[in-house]
C-alpha cells in the first residue's frame, strides 16, 4: 500500500470512528476497527497453512527433506533462537489443543482447523 493510499485510508476510517484528527490513532486500533488482520496473525497463519502441505508432501520432495534435514553446525552463544518448527508447533497449541498434527493429513478437518483460526483470530497474540 503507498503512502498517499495509506493516508486516505486512515483518514477515511478517523471519519468512520468520529476521530479528530489531532488524536493519535495507532494501527492496531486501525486494524481492529476494520478486522484485519495484523502482520504477525499473517505470519502466522500462512505458516500454518505452509505446515499441512509440507506435512501432506510425499517423503522425497524437497522441501520436505530441507524441513527434517539435521545439520551438523554448532549453533551460536546464548539463547537458542526459535526454529520454524517450534514455532509452528506453538501456533498448532494455541489454535487446536491437542490431537492438532493428525488433523494435517485430513485436508477437510485441517481446512476446518484453519478456517477456525482465521475467523477467530486466534493467532493474533504477539510474536516473541
Amino acid at each position: 500500500m503507498s503512502k498517499v493510499s495509506f493516508l486516505c485510508f486512515t483518514s477515511s476510517v478517523r471519519k468512520l470512528i468520529d476521530c479528530p484528527s489531532y488524536y493519535t490513532v495507532f494501527n492496531f486500533l486501525i486494524y481492529a476497527f476494520v478486522k484485519n488482520p495484523g502482520v504477525t496473525e499473517t505470519v502466522r497463519l500462512n505458516r500454518f497453512h505452509w505446515f499441512g502441505h509440507m506435512q501432506r508432501m510425499e517423503e522425497n520432495e524437497i522441501p520436505k527433506r530441507v524441513l527434517y534435514m539435521n545439520l551438523e553446525a554448532t549453533r551460536l552463544r546464548g539463547r537458542p533462537r526459535n526454529r520454524w518448527q517450534d514455532e509452528v508447533r506453538e501456533d498448532g497449541r494455541i489454535v487446536g489443543g491437542e490431537g492438532w498434527q493428525e488433523k494435517v493429513y485430513n485436508r477437510q478437518e485441517w481446512k476446518k482447523l484453519l478456517r477456525m483460526a482465521r475467523n477467530r483470530h486466534i493467532l493474533h497474540m504477539p510474536m516473541e
